[in-house]
């Protein structure tokens, strides 16, 4: 029986990481010695605040002679700046610095959301301010209310010139935001039972949907701005807005939408038809699936469906759609924590393939990663770290264009069967994710080489700072160390082995010892030079060992 009841006991080290790797983008030595002697629920309510984010807002370091600089609050019209596609990547830079700098459950739980409500920033969503817009109002609710976010992603910017739902007239109707809110956003299709009918909605639902969302408009200017959110959004404009009732399937009860012809009166139109989509089981069931295919495992059994995604849903509408109340109790369970079993090793803890975001949010925070302060040296860090190598480079080869998918489905990786996170590790992404470790530790793109990305990742001062230093100078210790530190589970004896040799090579564990101590001794940079050697070498294939590669 898989159990949502809550896990007992401190977590321990093997269930922190589990946590920690599963609920944010931010790893540490430091912070799973803290985890590690908490109990599951003090653990996720630690994490499951809202802070502000460390880097207030995105700015453009170009051009150098003048730059655009804090161009979003500059309160110029946002078709005066130039560089829209660098704009677009330094805005993601913004969020993923704050993602990787603060361990937080908000910016996971933010990524979901873009992953349910998906725009691609270069894929027709308008200007840059709309991108960033769009993020701060995921950023918003990610914690918050995802029915009342179903109501307000409508009239963002972003939204409605991706899907062209700003084209969406009373004469001249467009289906296509209404067709991917209900069978990508919302409610999903269900099996299909018959011509045009999906089981949870029908095409003639689609249609009247589409009369629902119609006259709803882009407020290019951002002058129109949300009262709850304090978000620039679009308008409802009741000249283009059709205002006669719509009346839905059988699979809504036959319900009819009083037509309106104000602009309150279409704001009320969308509340009473969001209501309607999610006063429906099915709703609240699709979008506790995701979460966990996003938070545990990418299958599941039937047990899985009747014990765990069933009265997560209930639980989803008992909360009218209060997203954190769900996660809560899912990341506190037992069965998150493969618990609510004999066998503890078979099911969850290890089973996702990292996405490239994880992989790199992992790296960078878990080996202290230097790179530039996006404050003092701006061109550094948002244009040669993160827009030429993490964004154009590293992300694009690893098969994940940074709130970029290829389609409004969203990335394979969180939908499509049968491999879903499988998608992410095949011979096309394997370059990119095995040279990111040696680009990070020789401070060089090596993927495509072989610029300066001004980062920086010290294996010998990660020993020194992460590892005691009896464990340090024992390289059996050491790997063992490393290992408990970077894998989901325990290595074996003949693992360590293995590793161990890109330490010592061809002699004895006392050579290792011998440069450790030697090393500590004087700190001289001929002696760092050659214990950084071995260590480079054997941080590297633990890295893109598969043992790395899994959460």
């Amino acid at each position: 029986m898989a159990s949502l009841n809550p896990l007992t006991g401190t977590l321990g080290l093997r269930k922190a990481k589990h946590l920690l790797r599963r609920a944010t983008f931010n790893y540490t030595k430091e912070q799973l010695d803290v985890f590690a002697s908490m109990t599951a629920t003090a653990a996720v309510n630690s994490i499951a605040t809202n802070p502000a984010n460390v880097l207030a807002e995105p700015y453009d370091p170009l051009p150098t002679s003048a730059p655009d600089g804090f161009w979003l609050s500059s309160g110029a019209p946002s078709n005066t700046f130039k560089g829209n596609g660098r704009k677009k990547a330094y805005i993601t830079a913004w969020w993923w610095y704050n993602a990787v700098n603060q361990i937080s459950l908000k910016h996971k739980l933010s990524f979901f959301l873009h992953t349910t409500f998906t725009i691609g920033k270069s894929s027709g969503s308008g200007f840059p301010s709309n991108t960033y817009d769009h993020i701060r109002l995921l950023d918003f609710y990610a914690t918050g209310n995802i029915k009342v976010l179903a109501k307000k992603i409508t009239l963002d910017n972003a939204m409605l010139d991706y899907l062209d739902n700003t084209h969406n007239n009373a004469t001249n109707p467009n289906e296509n935001y209404a067709r991917e809110y209900l069978e990508l956003f919302t409610i999903l299709k269900g099996p299909q039972i018959g011509q045009d009918n999906y089981t949870n909605y029908t095409e003639y639902d689609i249609q009247q949907a589409a009369k629902v969302f119609s006259g709803f408009k882009t407020k290019g200017d951002r002058s129109i701005i949300d009262s709850d959110t304090n978000i620039p959004r679009g308008y409802a404009n009741a000249n283009k807005h059709d205002s006669s009732n719509k009346t839905f399937s059988s699979a809504f009860g036959n319900q009819t939408i009083i037509g309106r012809n104000t602009e309150s009166g279409m704001i009320d139109e969308l509340d009473d038809f969001v209501e309607m989509i999610f006063g429906q089981t099915e709703t609240a069931k699709a979008y506790c699936r995701k979460l966990y295919r996003y938070f545990v495992k990418s299958k599941w059994n039937a047990t899985v469906e009747t014990d765990i995604i069933t009265p997560l849903a209930q639980l989803l509408i008992d909360n009218d759609y209060e997203i954190l109340p769900v996660v809560q109790k899912l990341l506190t369970s037992e069965h998150f924590y493969d618990n609510d079993d004999s066998d503890q090793t078979d099911n969850i803890i290890g089973s996702i393939i990292k996405s490239p975001l994880q992989l790199v949010s992992e790296i960078c925070s878990v080996f202290n990663v230097t790179y530039e302060d996006p404050t003092s040296n701006s061109l550094r860090f948002y244009n040669n770290f993160f827009l030429r190598f993490v964004h154009n480079t590293y992300f694009k080869g690893a098969s994940m264009e940074f709130y970029d998918p290829d389609s409004v489905a969203g990335y394979p990786a969180y939908y499509q069967e049968p491999s879903f996170d499988q998608i992410w590790f095949s011979s096309n992404t394997l370059i990119s994710r095995y040279k990111l470790i040696e680009s990070l530790i020789r401070g060089k793109n090596t993927i495509i080489p072989n610029a300066n990305i001004y980062a920086s990742l010290d294996t010998v001062l990660f020993v020194e700072n992460k590892i005691l230093p009896t464990n340090a100078q024992n390289p059996n210790k050491l790997v063992e160390a490393i290992a408990d530190l970077l894998y989901p589970e325990s290595i074996s004896t003949d693992r360590i082995n293995y590793f161990k040799q890109f330490l010592i090579e061809d002699s004895n564990d006392f050579y290792w010892t011998g440069a450790w101590l030697q090393y500590i001794n004087t700190h001289s940079r001929t002696d760092k030079i050659t214990v950084k050697t071995r260590l480079d070498s054997l941080v590297t294939r633990m890295v893109n060992a598969a043992e790395f590669q899994l959460m």
